[in-house]
Order: C-alpha cells, then structure tokens, then sequence
C-alpha cells in the first residue's frame, strides 16, 4: 500500500463506526477531523469530497461484515449448517454490533432512502449480493438433496434477510436482543419445517 492508500485507509477505519453511530448525513468534516487527528486539508487531499469519504467508510464496513458472515458460514461442511451458522453470527455477534451502531446495511438502507440518493444503488447492490449469498446455500442444499426442490431460494433468502434486519432494528431500540433472537428462532423454524426434506 503506498503512503496515499494508507492515509485512505485510516480514515475509513477511523470514521466507520462514526458514521454508522451518527449517520452519513449528521457525521459533519468536523467530526471526520477529529476523530482522524488529520487535518480537513489532509481529508480532502485524499478524497474529493464528503460523498467519496462516505461510499468508501461504507463499502469498507459493509464488507468488513460480509467477510465475518462469510468466515463463520465457511466453517460448515454442508448447506443446512451453513443456514443455522448464519443465524447463529448474528445471535453471538449482536453485542459488538450494536456497540458499533447497529448493522451498517440496515442504517445505510434507511438514510440513503431520503437523504443520500447518490449512495442508494451502492447500498443496494449490497443487498443484492447478501441475499445472492444465502441463495446460493439453498440452492446448494436443493443440488445436494438436502432440502426440498419446490422451493424459492431467491423468497426464502429475502424474507431471512427482512427477519435479521427487523429483528436488529427492533432490537437496538430496545437495547436488547429479544427481538433479534425472536427473528433468527423463526428463520430456524422456517428452515427445518419448509425447507429441509
């Protein structure tokens, strides 16, 4: 990495959970500033403006994600494991992710909706691709004749996903995993009554 990409690179890192704590709009160059220790010259010397800053603290967090749900769901051998050990990251990693600000997708989707168009088709492509990733473990399943073949991995993939992301939002405003633990019970109900043979 040269001197630059570093730079680069401590700046999303230092600002992630900034961002995601505050929002990309209510996160001012001020804020960015001081939490970096760098100047708003050395800011803007390494992206042109607040937009860029804000699309790379996000593709940074939003794959910093993806890289531990993908690691806890490598470690299983077969395509139901895989669908329980997703669950099972957001039921053991609920704390640090709340501590950070919530699910950088989640809080993402909802400021970007209204306030940041610019960032919306980034924001959906990550959507996109999550729930591409829970599809292909259930079309997995479906080749391995694990799981049923009538089934729709594209609509199970969605709906586990709208489940998580409603259970944290509920849950963070709660301050506690309840709801959570109640949206990832029913997506193991879901996969051993409608979905395994």
């Amino acid at each position: 990495m040269s001197k630059a990409e570093q730079t680069r690179q401590f700046i999303i890192e230092k600002t992630a959970s900034l961002f995601n704590k505050n929002g990309y709009a209510g996160t001012s160059l001020s804020d960015i500033t001081a939490a970096t220790g760098l100047t708003k010259g050395s800011i803007y010397g390494n992206f042109k403006n607040k937009e860029e800053v804000v699309i790379a603290v996000f593709k940074y967090s939003s794959g910093e994600l993806a890289k531990k749900v993908d690691a806890a769901i490598s470690a299983e051998n077969n395509a139901y494991k895989q669908l329980i050990a997703f669950t099972d990251f957001y039921r053991n990693n609920w704390s640090s992710m709340f501590e950070k600000g919530g699910c950088p997708l989640l809080n993402s989707a909802t400021e970007v909706d209204d306030a940041l168009p610019y960032m919306k088709t980034t924001v959906q492509h990550s959507f996109v691709h999550w729930a591409k990733k829970v599809e292909k473990i259930i079309k997995l399943g479906i080749e391995k004749k694990e799981f049923n073949n009538g089934i729709n991995p594209n609509d199970y993939a969605n709906t586990f996903i709208m489940l998580i992301e409603g259970g944290i939002l509920l849950s963070k405003m709660a301050n506690k995993p309840d709801n959570l633990y109640l949206a990832l019970d029913r997506i193991v109900k879901i996969i051993n009554e409608e979905i395994v043979k």
